[in-house]
């Protein structure tokens, strides 16, 4: 039987990934498991690979004898695949595989493949769901009762919340996550407006509006959510001189990348009065600094809604993720192209 290792973690469960396999490939693989402590011990760089768990030493005995491994943290390092020399096929279950040296990968003959787009849904839900929770001020009410105190001044004009319906809704990018956001908003009754140079015109939609500069998103919009990519052209793209142009009062959302936001710069503009609030899952550096500037101002009382890089977790990620990585596996093996190959090579079927 060919050994395929079920590489898991806390999130993505190796028997999971286990029954996945299996339902791709009833009955033909040895699938042996080794699970990862993240979620609850954080990820970082092993070796010259980032966001990786665990270690060399550990996953060289958990692959020994595989012909392919399934993972969404395994350090798939220089050294790890120099010692093993029957590996053939990664399956990473993630869009962006930083814990894989795909130029090793490549200079040794392995495929690499990987699951783009798995969280999308998920994100943009949470991203929708922080929206919300900003406009409507949704924590501060949440506080007030959970410190058995009715406010009933939040019912004052200066206090009260704003609709999305009416609002403008400008998005920084509309890929896999963005484009859903804007579907969703637009369906509340938002006018949406979007700055993605990438996105063809029949991605659009009823209700959304493509704009040709980043500066009408940040001088029209009630509320800026960010979905670019993090590239060096894109980091800081929030910054003071951008928060400058924002309406007085206007809202930021992030739950893409920490890098996209200057968080000093929100800080400064929250403490100023200009913005009028902001809601992040993303961070610089994770886990974060809670001495920042930005966490002192949410503890004060300003409409700061803070979660912990939650938005692309959801039980229907998780099955995604490893439903798609079984798929690739299930490909390699039967000689198929892969769907979303990173790494490709010769298609010779093994089973």
């Amino acid at each position: 039987m060919i050994r395929v290792l079920a590489a898991g973690d806390r999130f993505i469960r190796a028997s999971l990934l286990r029954a996945e396999l299996d339902r791709a490939l009833p009955g033909v693989l040895e699938i042996p498991e080794i699970e990862f402590a993240w979620p609850d011990v954080p990820f970082g760089k092993v070796a010259e690979v980032d966001e990786a768990a665990g270690t060399e030493a550990e996953l060289i005995a958990a692959l020994q004898g595989s012909t392919a491994i399934v993972t969404q943290l395994a350090p798939m390092t220089a050294r790890v695949m120099d010692a093993l020399p029957e590996l053939r096929f990664i399956a990473v279950s993630r869009g962006g595989p930083t814990n894989v040296n795909i130029e090793a990968a490549r200079e040794r003959g392995i495929q690499v493949a990987n699951v783009p787009g798995r969280n999308g849904v998920a994100t943009a839900e949470m991203t929708i769901g922080l929206a919300l929770a900003l406009m409507r001020r949704i924590p501060a009410a949440h506080e007030s009762m959970m410190s058995r105190t009715w406010r009933g001044d939040l019912y004052r004009s200066e206090e009260v919340g704003r609709e999305v319906s009416g609002s403008v809704i400008g998005l920084l990018g509309a890929g896999a996550v963005g484009s859903h956001v804007a579907h969703s908003f637009a369906a509340m009754g938002a006018r949406v407006i979007v700055f993605d140079p990438y996105l063809p015109d029949s991605a659009l939609g009823e209700g959304v509006e493509r704009v040709e500069t980043v500066d009408e998103v940040f001088t029209r919009s009630d509320l800026v959510s960010v979905h670019a990519r993090l590239t060096p052209e894109t980091a800081h793209m929030v910054n003071a001189d951008t928060l400058g142009r924002m309406k007085p009062g206007a809202l930021l959302v992030n739950a893409a990348r920490g890098g996209l936001v200057d968080y000093d710069a929100v800080a400064a503009s929250l403490e100023g009065g200009h913005l009028g609030g902001a809601a992040f899952d993303v961070y610089p550096e994770e886990p974060v600094d809670f001495d920042h500037a930005l966490f002192r101002l949410a503890h004060e009382g300003k409409d700061v809604v803070v979660t912990p890089h939650i938005a692309g977790a959801s039980q229907e990620t998780a099955v995604r993720a490893a439903s798609g990585v079984a798929e690739e596996v299930r490909r390699f093996l039967r000689g198929e192209q892969a769907k979303h190959p990173l790494v490709d090579g010769p298609r010779t079927a093994l089973l």
